[in-house]
């Protein structure tokens, strides 16, 4: 196999507004826009990787935009002259110059996997375990707010073509009944919800409400290398699970796409359409959603052509 080298990592600064105005969480958190982190990888060979890190704010995780960047400031030095193809050997360089902090990791992972994929001529779907072949079916983020308020949002993202919906809560018992009474008032039939408190609820709480689910966010678990891992332990214990990210543009959406298209569709709850939750359009690529559904384009790598328009320059550049 021919050497491939990363010669250069470039880091751009993009904000991304809300969407609706106010994204409203538990504790009262809000949010109004979100502070994205994309990095373009470039091999010795002029191949270019994307990825992306879009924390939801600085309290929602142990993750902030800040932080993203100052990790990647620790990171980049180390892996100048890597081969990118080599993803777990590239997170044992990231982990080694960065304990944690894997929001910081995750746009460079990305990027590697997009670079993997255009080297081979393949999309990261099929270097990731191959695809399914099924459309994944997208979910809507409903935040947290007056019962009513909830309900006319879920019929609003139904009417956009959404089969699946989060209902956000985390307040009083009775406050939380009644906004999920109300987000289900309409359900029709083939159309599922996740109720999701976002760290709002207590220990007691959360246990007792437990289901044998959960979500793999891509950022939080530090890119697309370590989520395959997470992948794979929840199918081999008969798990299901819904492939989403904190929030984030067109490029977490790819990355998010193509987990989510190895995921057994029996295994597979839905994924997170984050394109709908901000304002702005980072880059270009055949991502469209069909009755409620998103299939990864057969296009090598992540398959998508970033705006450099919207993009700007880079912030900092490692080489």
């Amino acid at each position: 196999m021919e050497e491939l080298k990363i010669a250069k990592i470039d880091v751009y600064q993009v904000d991304l507004p809300y969407s609706g105005g106010v994204y409203r969480l538990s504790g009262g958190r809000e949010y109004r826009s979100f502070d994205a982190t994309i990095v373009r990888i470039t091999t010795d060979t002029g191949i270019e990787g994307w990825g992306e890190s879009t924390p939801f704010g600085s309290n929602y995780v142990a993750a902030h935009a800040l932080g993203v960047r100052a990790g990647i400031a620790e990171i980049a030095p180390w892996l100048i002259g890597l081969d990118p193809r080599r993803v777990d050997r590239i997170n044992d360089a990231m982990d080694a110059a960065l304990l944690g902090h894997e929001h910081a990791k995750t746009a460079i992972d990305v990027a590697c996997w997009d670079i993997f994929g255009k080297s081979v001529g393949l999309p990261v779907c099929e270097l990731l375990g191959g695809r399914t072949n099924i459309g994944l079916p997208i979910i809507s983020s409903i935040y947290m707010g007056d019962p009513d308020d909830m309900r006319a949002r879920v019929a609003d993202h139904r009417a956009r073509g959404y089969i699946g919906h989060s209902v956000k809560i985390g307040g009083e018992p009775a406050d939380d009944a009644a906004r999920i009474t109300a987000a289900l008032a309409d359900k029709q039939p083939g159309e599922f919800f996740i109720v999701d408190a976002n760290g709002g609820m207590t220990v007691e709480s959360a246990l007792h409400d437990a289901a044998e689910g959960f979500g793999i966010k891509v950022s939080k678990n530090g890119g697309l290398t370590k989520s395959r891992r997470h992948r794979d332990i929840a199918v081999a214990a008969g798990y299901t699970m819904s492939v989403q990210d904190t929030t984030g543009s067109d490029i977490a959406f790819a990355a998010i796409v193509h987990l989510g298209q190895t995921v057994p569709e029996r295994n597979l709850r839905c994924v997170l359409e984050c394109r709908d939750v901000v304002k702005g359009k980072l880059a270009d690529g055949s991502f469209e959603v069909k009755n409620g559904h998103v299939v990864a384009p057969n296009l090598p790598g992540l398959g998508i052509t970033p705006r450099m328009d919207a993009l700007g320059k880079p912030v900092v550049s490692y080489q």
